[in-house]
């Protein structure tokens, strides 16, 4: 068993040397040549049983080498048996819940949660009951029919930490679902701690470079089998450029993420103490909600904050406007510092109420910081808060 880093740079490469190949080779095609009926016709049946593998891939939409090789990376840095991926974070999810709703209608979620998840669950699109509850409510609301509970942590936008370990002797024989995409595997592996899935949108920290979108969950093969069949019979599956892209970035996951929150800790520190900001969200901070995770569940705070302006809307208006280093921009995780307005963007579908309730107020600003260097980035950040402090007064 190799440390992080090295698996990080060897994972998912088990096959170059007998292909005499160094990087990731990537393969395009939607078909494949089936010389042999018998060996075509059990392939197809062990994949779309939710096989890992099978002796011929049939069909791109069943199994592509290229994807598997990510896959493979990915389940190595988790500590997961599999990991199966998706063509997005929401199309990971909702794989999830569709295999879940064979288990039973009842699904508890604990709150907040990244926008579309949200909607997702309380729409009742899949065919499931979402209960929202607290995590200390689960034991107590779980019922005969409850499929699955879901937690993410740290959670979007507010960064609360989830104690993953509690809410997993909670659930009993439910599984547990930890969206675990702010952390990465770099600084927390949910499996360790009972999650029966670790669901990532890869379009953030594991890809890296904002030029992917994909979505992946790692968990044993017993829950991996049922992913696969959902995969193959949605057509949600990974696109092959975006498994080569996707595991090309992973051998510098580590050094981006530590590069990143490095620059974090010292913007979140200096955002506390600026007079146009009313509060800092950040586990690294003192007083943070679940701040006692990091260091016991999370081996660090991570590269996400948000922070609240006493200038409410109009001021996180004038600072997306203002900003000249960092992205005005939805999505995180890239190398790049990227701001965005949860309210009016990402968790726009969320009811009012709920938003209110969760602390996405009108001037809550969700910053991702990135690997520039962090001087500049605060000069960025101070010159934006200035101008935005002067348009509403």
């Amino acid at each position: 068993m190799h440390r992080f880093q090295t698996t990080a740079v060897h994972a998912g490469r088990d096959d170059f040397g007998a292909l005499c190949v160094h990087a990731p080779p990537l393969d395009l095609s939607t078909t494949y040549p089936i010389a042999d009926l018998a060996v075509g016709s059990a392939s197809f049946d062990a994949l779309v049983g939710g096989g890992a593998t099978a002796a011929n891939p049939i069909y791109a939409r069943l199994h592509n080498p290229t994807v598997a090789r990510a896959e493979a990376a990915i389940a190595a840095l988790e500590g997961t048996e599999a990991c199966v991926a998706y063509a997005s974070g929401m199309a990971a999810m909702t794989a999830v819940l569709l295999a879940r709703a064979q288990h039973g209608k009842h699904v508890l979620v604990v709150r907040p949660l990244y926008g579309t998840s949200d909607h997702l669950l309380a729409s009742g699109m899949c065919g499931l009951e979402a209960e929202f509850v607290q995590a200390d409510e689960i034991a107590a609301r779980r019922r005969a029919d409850t499929a699955l509970v879901v937690i993410e942590t740290p959670a979007n936008p507010t960064l609360q930490l989830v104690d993953i370990r509690a809410v997993a002797a909670a659930a009993g024989e439910v599984p547990v679902l930890v969206d675990s995409t702010f952390a990465t595997p770099v600084l927390q592996r949910p499996a360790e701690f009972g999650a029966a899935y670790v669901l990532h949108s890869a379009t953030k920290f594991l890809g890296g470079h904002g030029d992917v979108i994909a979505g992946v969950v790692c968990c044993d093969e017993a829950h991996a089998a049922p992913l696969r069949t959902v995969r193959a019979a949605t057509g949600a599956l990974l696109h092959p450029l975006a498994a080569y892209l996707l595991h090309r970035g992973l051998p510098t996951l580590k050094l981006r993420v530590e590069a990143a929150q490095a620059n974090a800790q010292v913007l979140a520190q200096r955002l506390q103490q600026h007079p146009a900001v009313a509060r800092v969200f950040y586990p690294g901070l003192a007083g943070a909600h679940g701040a006692q995770l990091v260091g016991r569940q999370m081996r660090g705070p991570g590269c996400l904050m948000a922070f609240e302006l006493h200038g409410g809307h109009a001021a996180a208006a004038a600072v997306m406007a203002a900003v000249k280093v960092m992205t005005p921009a939805v999505s995180l995780g890239s190398v790049d510092t990227l701001i965005q307005h949860p309210a009016g963007l990402t968790h726009r579908m969320v009811d009012d109420a709920v938003k209110a309730a969760t602390g996405i107020t009108p001037g809550l600003l969700r910053l991702s910081v990135g690997i520039e260097d962090v001087e500049d980035l605060w000069d960025d950040l101070a010159q934006s808060l200035a101008v935005a402090s002067a348009s509403v007064e």
